[in-house]
């Protein structure tokens, strides 16, 4: 048994001071505000819930910076691609876990503390399985383990090259399994993750424009219980694309032919109509947001204000990892309704209300969701996962309760981020994580080799 005490806390009920946790296994096991320190381990700061990040593709932290240079033509998300794919043709096992694990500390450092990790590079730079199938999600999990990552990890199926059953091409074919083999993949990734602390394997067929709706429905039947992740909708050429191959829009098609439900996460949804607004809060799903990697593909903008009136629930997540920061994303995401809408605090419900806490609190709730884990909540029977800012911090100091959440996402960002506790245990210190010289020598001189 781990006993703390807390400075200030985001509780369930409000903010609190002096907050007593008993933490064991890494669980709360009891809550007490206004508590006598007594021979508690003080933590001093401003405890927030740890945010989860509901979607990242870890290997391609390596590329950040590498596609900022105009091409001969439209620059777009898919001229962006083909740079990933010339990045990922040269990485090995080796690499894939250095670069995850340096990922993983900066979200760590950055204010989330749990990961769904959209996990597609599977096969040597051939396109031919490893020995252990599952080699590569065994790297995503040994860089969990050594940063201390709370992990939800994806497997992603992925089948074919586009819609109506087009041929992969050159730089896909580290991504493709046909069903049967994604089965053995997906038993490998739960051996992979069997001695980590309380992480869970979920499934993520990739999109619609990579599996048939056959093995769509194969693999969604895998699942069971299980958190199901999908891109959807994240181009107006993949909306064009599935009209033309279905006649339907992809999240109506989605939602007409796939038993969308809580365990959903929609990846993206970037471009809806007021149906599939309408349709995708109705289901229970969630809406998982990348808001800096979606700017920077020049995605578009979320229908985020009619989707909230709605009643629909949403997430972040760092996707393409070039800017690793939970604040960040979530001002991009209300700075992005901003602009669509030429107005303020928009993701705010109501007058007089926080828009800081609110962002704050539907990204907690929708992630812990998608992540299908008991996070996201400083109470007994949770995830002891805090991220405590520096209450001494110029942007800090002179607010308090919620002011101190809208001075951490739209003031100061992750630089007031002092200390960070995953499972009741401290992977962050003074801003920095406890292994950062390590793991960032080693991230050093895997891309010192793969970039040169």
């Amino acid at each position: 048994m781990r006993k703390l005490i807390l400075d200030h806390a985001l509780l369930a009920e409000g903010w609190a001071q002096n907050v007593a946790l008993e933490v064991e296994g890494g669980v709360i096991a009891a809550v007490q505000p206004d508590a006598l320190p007594e021979d508690r381990e003080r933590i001093p700061g401003i405890a927030l819930p740890g945010l989860p990040n509901l979607h990242s593709h870890a290997f391609q932290r390596g590329m950040a910076g590498l596609a900022e240079t105009r091409g001969p033509t439209g620059d777009s998300f898919w001229t962006w691609r083909q740079v990933m794919y010339r990045f990922l043709g040269r990485l090995t096992p080796d690499d894939v876990e250095a670069v995850a694990a340096f990922a993983m500390m900066e979200m760590l450092e950055g204010g989330f503390t749990s990961l769904a990790e959209f996990h597609y590079l599977h096969h040597d730079p051939d396109g031919r399985p490893y020995a252990d199938i599952a080699e590569l999600s065994g790297r995503i999990a040994a860089a969990a383990r050594e940063t201390g990552m709370g992990l939800t990890l994806l497997p992603v199926f992925y089948a074919q090259g586009g819609f109506a059953g087009a041929a992969p091409v050159e730089g896909q074919r580290r991504f493709i399994n046909d069903a049967e083999r994604y089965s053995r993949l997906l038993e490998g990734a739960r051996r992979a993750v069997s001695h980590l602390d309380d992480a869970i394997v979920g499934i993520a067929p990739h999109s619609l424009r990579a599996v048939t709706p056959e093995s769509l429905s194969e693999v969604v039947e895998s699942a069971g219980e299980g958190p199901i992740h999908i891109h959807v909708a994240e181009q107006v050429k993949e909306v064009e694309e599935c009209l033309a191959w279905s006649g339907r829009r992809p999240v109506a098609w989605l939602l007409d032919h796939a038993p969308v439900d809580r365990r959903w996460c929609l990846i993206h949804a970037t471009h809806l109509d007021a149906q599939e607004v309408e349709g995708i809060a109705a289901s229970g799903a969630v809406a998982g947001l990348c808001p800096i990697t979606e700017a920077s593909l020049g995605d578009g903008t979320f229908e985020g204000v009619d989707y909230l009136a709605a009643g629909g629930r949403l997430g972040v997540g760092s996707d393409s990892n070039i800017e690793i920061s939970a604040p960040a994303e979530l001002k991009q995401l209300e700075y992005s309704q901003r602009l669509r809408h030429r107005a303020r605090n928009l993701l705010a419900e109501r007058e007089g209300q926080s828009t800081g806490r609110s962002l704050y609190e539907k990204a907690l709730s929708g992630g812990t969701q998608a992540l299908g884990r008991r996070v996201g909540v400083i109470a007994p029977g949770h995830r002891a996962d805090l991220v405590v800012l520096d209450a001494e911090h110029p942007d800090l100091a002179a607010v308090s309760g919620d002011r101190w959440i809208d001075s951490y996402i739209f003031v100061a960002g992750r630089g007031v981020i002092d200390t960070v506790l995953v499972s009741g245990q401290v992977v962050v210190t003074g801003g920095r994580h406890v292994k950062r010289e390590a793991i960032s020598a080693r991230y050093v001189r895997s891309l010192s080799r793969v970039l040169a």
